[in-house]
C-alpha cells in the first residue's frame, strides 16, 4: 500500500473571533492573585533547592524541577529589563495605545514579570526603576496592578 499525503486547500475565514473564557488559576496562582486583590501585595516563591525567586510564582522550579513551597513577599519596585512599545490599537489589548509591555525584575526576585507601562514612554529604557500602581477596585486579576510607573 502506498502512503500518500493528500493536499488540502487552506480554509480562510473573514472577520474576528473573540474567545472569552475563564479558567482555574490553581493553588499557586490563586494565592498570588488573592494577595494582589486583598492586600496590594506582590508575592513570589523561592525554590528550596536552587534559591531562585519566581514572580509570578510557580508550582515547580524551572531550573532544578523541585516543587516550590516557600512564599516570599516582594517589593512593589523593580527595574525594567526589556520592553516594547505598542502603538497599534487592537480590541484585545488591555489598555489604549500607546503603551509598553515591559519585563520588570522586581526587587527580591530572580526572574522578570511582564506588565504594562503607559505613562512617560519617552523616558522608558532598560535599567530604569519602576513602581507598581494598584487599581482601587481589584478583582483578583494580574491587571489589579494597573501599571508600573517610572520613578
Amino acid at each position: 500500500m502506498e502512503n500518500r499525503i493528500q493536499s488540502v486547500d487552506a480554509l480562510t475565514l473573514k472577520g474576528q473571533i473573540s474567545l472569552p473564557y475563564t479558567w482555574w488559576a490553581g493553588e499557586v496562582g490563586s494565592r498570588f492573585l488573592g494577595a494582589l486583590r486583598d492586600e496590594k501585595k506582590i508575592l513570589g516563591n523561592q525554590c528550596a533547592g536552587c534559591k531562585t525567586v519566581y514572580v509570578p510564582p510557580r508550582k515547580n522550579c524551572g531550573k532544578c524541577f523541585k516543587e516550590i513551597g516557600e512564599w516570599v513577599a516582594l517589593g512593589n519596585e523593580g527595574v525594567v529589563q526589556a520592553y516594547t512599545v505598542v502603538r497599534f490599537q487592537y480590541p484585545l489589548q488591555p489598555v489604549p495605545t500607546p503603551f509598553a509591555y515591559a519585563t520588570i525584575k522586581l526587587d527580591g526576585a530572580d526572574v522578570g514579570l511582564v506588565h504594562i507601562i503607559h505613562e512617560r514612554l519617552e523616558d522608558l529604557k532598560s535599567g530604569v526603576r519602576v513602581r507598581a500602581v494598584f487599581k482601587e477596585d481589584r478583582k483578583g486579576h494580574i491587571l489589579d496592578i494597573d501599571s508600573f510607573q517610572i520613578m
